[in-house]
């Protein structure tokens, strides 16, 4: 669909303002060959409303598959073991999996963009959700196998990759001074997804019954045909995003790569894991308070809600006071909410369980995006120190923003199996324990080492970083 432009305006004095150019489109006009969007004029004029327009059915896409990917979170509430004869270690693996798979998928859905076109690959990220929906539909009801929910479970993973592909391609259509606001935008909406199917597992619960999962799945089978069909109908390829293989491999082979992923692990990690896990953890840890799926479900939505709202606070804050320095008393609150969950199931007080695991989903929104900002902050402290060296500015600038784009690719991946560890944290604790006490105590020894880590490599005295 091409885009409209502007007519010529006449002023009052027959002076005529010309309208700009048509974008230049080709394959069938689902391609454009033009994109300038660091032009003011052409930003203002033509490339704006374009982008407005696929950031709207990018961030529809990317919500949707955030719904599909933690749909297990809130299933596994309507399979009673009485039923099911599912445990609470075989429940804990039924979100594990689809949270494995979404991780994996991320780097390929990154690099699918630039190889297929973001309108392209929209349409089939958006399509292929409808094949753990409708295999779910299939399968689910008593009787059925563990073995096959843990297949069509896995399933699942593949809407966690929609973020990545939506991260990318919207990355594209944005200038600089815009992007921050865009891909907050993108991924807040996307996160939304993860609370928004919990509410509407808990409106499932609290009209039909425990009886009708079907019912959640059928509702999102309409909104998947229309975040592909109208992909289709009003998204757009840009022919100027193309991979940058080398650019990924030189990211591998940066150390602040790994750290970056590792503190991104504590962040999102610890938001798409609770999210899937929290129900499991209210029933298995307060029983009698949480003995029907609707009591758990009425909490489940809660933290995540508050995580994805908060994700672009944490990226103002950074801006204001440096990602770096956010990011590190941000794990020390996240160590913090950790010990008051931890003190809470000693005590078995259900109001300050709650409060310390929403302080946690609260806090791992804010990491979301104060880490985000670090990435291209650490490879413009380089970029700078090149050029103090004497080393071209032009080409520096141009390796920074490569190797942002690739370590925001690669972070992302990595920072999703964060989730894996979580659910297969409480798995492990439930399973010889029975509580999740040890996984607690985890959670916060890990919270402590991200502190060190971040001020060791990015806060101390005469770092070779500036302020990131």
């Amino acid at each position: 669909m091409a885009a409209p432009t502007r007519p010529a305006q006449t002023s009052m004095s027959q002076n005529t303002v010309a309208a700009p150019p048509p974008l230049t489109r080709g394959r069938g006009g689902k391609w454009i060959d033009d994109w300038r969007p660091e032009d003011p004029q052409f930003w203002e004029e033509t490339g704006k409303t374009v982008a407005r327009r696929n950031l709207f059915f990018s961030v529809f896409s990317e919500h949707i598959g955030f719904s599909i990917w933690s749909l297990w979170s809130v299933l596994v509430l309507f399979l009673p073991e009485a039923v099911y004869g599912i445990d609470p270690a075989g429940k804990f693996l039924l979100t594990t999996l689809p949270t494995a798979l979404g991780a994996f998928v991320r780097l390929p859905y990154t690099f699918a963009v630039a190889t297929f076109g973001g309108r392209n690959w929209t349409i089939v990220s958006a399509a292929l959700l409808l094949v753990p929906t409708v295999a779910t539909a299939i399968v689910l009801e008593p009787g059925v196998s563990f073995t096959t929910l843990l297949v069509v479970s896995c399933l699942a993973g593949v809407g966690g990759g929609n973020f990545a592909s939506s991260m990318a391609n919207i990355n594209a259509f944005y200038p600089d001074r815009l992007k921050g606001w865009a891909l907050g935008l993108n991924a807040g909406g996307g996160n939304l997804g993860v609370p928004v199917v919990q509410l509407v597992g808990l409106l499932v619960l609290a009209t039909v019954g425990a009886e009708h999962p079907r019912v959640i799945l059928f509702a999102y089978l309409p909104l998947i045909v229309v975040a592909a069909v109208g992909a289709a109908l009003v998204m757009d390829n840009l022919t100027t995003a193309r991979n940058q293989p080398r650019a990924m491999r030189e990211a591998t082979r940066e150390p602040h790569t790994w750290i970056m992923s590792f503190l991104y692990i504590g962040t999102f990690g610890s938001f798409i894991g609770f999210g899937f896990a929290f129900g499991q953890v209210l029933q298995n840890q307060f029983t009698e308070s949480f003995a029907t799926p609707l009591a758990a479900a009425s909490l489940t939505w809660l933290g995540p809600l508050l995580g994805s709202l908060i994700r672009p606070f944490g990226g103002s804050l950074a801006d204001r006071f440096g990602g770096a320095r956010i990011t590190r008393w941000n794990f020390v609150a996240m160590a913090v909410g950790a010990s008051v969950v931890w003190t809470a199931s000693q005590l078995e007080s259900l109001p300050l369980f709650v409060v310390g695991f929403v302080s946690l989903f609260v806090l791992s929104g804010l990491g979301n995006g104060s880490t985000y900002k670090m990435i291209p902050a650490i490879f413009r402290s380089q970029a700078l120190q090149q050029v103090a060296e004497g080393g071209d500015a032009e080409a520096a600038d141009r390796r920074a923003l490569r190797m942002s784009g690739a370590l925001i690719g690669i972070a992302g991946a990595v920072g999703a199996f964060g989730g894996v560890l979580v659910n297969l944290a409480f798995r492990q604790s439930f399973m010889t324990t029975g509580t999740g006490d040890s996984a607690y105590l985890a959670f916060i020894a890990f919270y402590v080492v991200c502190v060190a880590v971040t001020w060791t490599v990015y806060l101390r005295p005469n770092t070779a970083l500036g302020r990131v």
